[in-house]
């Protein structure tokens, strides 16, 4: 599925995706959070126009515009996957790619590169396919390949890099069931490859609660509906508003497990990985926000809301 998340606001959103894998299969994508905006991107990003409708927009589109941002991750895998091998990564795979934003991107990026992009839910694979024939050149377009799939068994290219963006990842409630994903994606890695994935929390990431985030033509609502702190489940929904009073409720929804960085790692050294890395992001001390730089760290902030990266290395 297509995964909704937010770029940024401040520390208490987290970040999302929009829905791709259907979430009843167990092999599903799922779909993330809101990614967190730095606060310079945030003010440019306010609603300046009254120009959107639910009526008139697509929800899709909409994910992209506000809970995006592959550029920026493209080029932090770039930068950390270098910094391991001291070479550039030429071959990607997204996993739980949904409208595959981020594999288009990776192609554009070098004319080297090669995207291999993984969803169970063809509804979503077909609008992203549309989008990108639009977009891109025919020379990126022949080097982008999405198919549809299981993320636990379509094995495809053995690649220098697999994402699992947006905590699609979290579809996967029991320990057993992320272990044999983790295993997996370690098969399809060439020797010297890298798996990334995200992850968030913080203390307002267990509340029952709602934030909204002002966008250019409608607002984004990122909605904690319920969690259980004895099995960690959590079920989260995004919402759009518009100026007109307008709504599309439960755009995307997410049934998750919300793991910890602790039991990541843990689950990553099980699944054979030789090690893994935690990105922490930065404070922009000026706002109390996230300021988008990503650095290694074996300590991070307790603070309402965070989000990070795992580097994990074959």
């Amino acid at each position: 599925m297509n995964h909704p998340r937010v770029k940024n606001s401040t520390r208490t959103l987290p970040r999302a995706k929009a829905p791709g894998q259907g979430a009843a299969n167990a092999a599903a994508s799922a779909s993330s959070l809101v990614k967190k905006r730095s606060a310079s991107q945030s003010a440019r990003m306010l609603v300046k126009n009254a120009w959107r409708t639910a009526a008139t927009s697509d929800h899709h589109e909409l994910y992209e515009l506000a809970v995006q941002t592959p550029k920026d991750e493209a080029k932090f895998i770039d930068k950390v996957f270098k910094s391991i091998n001291n070479r550039l990564p030429a071959t990607f795979r997204e996993d739980f790619c949904g409208t595959h934003i981020l594999s288009s991107t990776w192609v554009v990026q070098r004319a080297s590169n090669h995207a291999y992009g993984v969803d169970l839910d063809a509804s979503v694979l077909a609008w992203g396919a549309a989008r990108r024939k639009q977009q891109l050149s025919h020379g990126a377009h022949k080097r982008l390949h999405i198919e549809q799939g299981n993320v636990l068994s379509h094995k495809g290219q053995l690649v220098d890099v697999v994402a699992a963006f947006n905590f699609s990842y979290y579809i996967f409630k029991k320990r057993a069931q992320l272990l044999r994903y983790f295993k997996f994606v370690r098969t399809r890695l060439k020797t010297d490859g890298v798996f990334f994935l995200d992850c968030y929390g913080g203390y307002e990431s267990f509340s029952e609660q709602s934030e909204e985030l002002n966008l250019d033509g409608f607002t984004y609502i990122w909605d904690t509906a319920k969690y259980n702190p004895i099995s960690g489940e959590v079920l989260n929904h995004i919402h759009f508003k518009f100026p007109d009073g307008t709504q599309i409720r439960k755009a995307f929804t997410y049934d998750w497990r919300l793991w910890t960085i602790a039991e990541l790692q843990e689950l990553l050294a099980d699944a054979g990985f030789t090690s893994s890395t935690v990105y922490w992001e930065g404070t922009d001390h000026a706002t109390g926000s996230g300021n988008g730089i990503f650095c290694k760290a074996t300590q991070g902030e307790a603070c309402a809301g965070w989000i990070a990266y795992i580097a994990a290395e074959k």
